[in-house]
């Protein structure tokens, strides 16, 4: 991912992705496919209301140096998620 400038040509200290309301080629977006009781909705939120730094996580304030880091919020995300989909543990043969 290309880093984004602000307009202070200061470059942001996380990588940002894309917006989930944003259409899409095929005049969708991302929250149309999310049914509103799916799990990921309430990851989202329980996380979102968390107090990252004051729980003890590392990379809440980004370094000034170095390429710019994902936000300790959505690796969170992913690993909840990850630990609540049932799943094989080895890929299948």
């Amino acid at each position: 991912m290309i880093p984004v400038w602000n307009a202070g040509d200061r470059m942001r200290r996380f990588v940002e992705g894309t917006d989930r309301g944003q259409s899409t080629l095929f005049f969708e977006c991302l929250e149309d496919w999310i049914d509103e009781n799916n799990p990921v909705q309430m990851i989202d939120v329980f996380v979102d209301e968390l107090d990252l730094a004051g729980l003890g996580f590392d990379g809440v304030a980004p370094e000034a140096t170095g390429r710019p880091s994902y936000h300790p919020s959505i690796l969170l995300k992913l690993y909840i998620y990850g630990y609540l989909k049932p799943g094989p543990v080895e890929p299948p043969a």
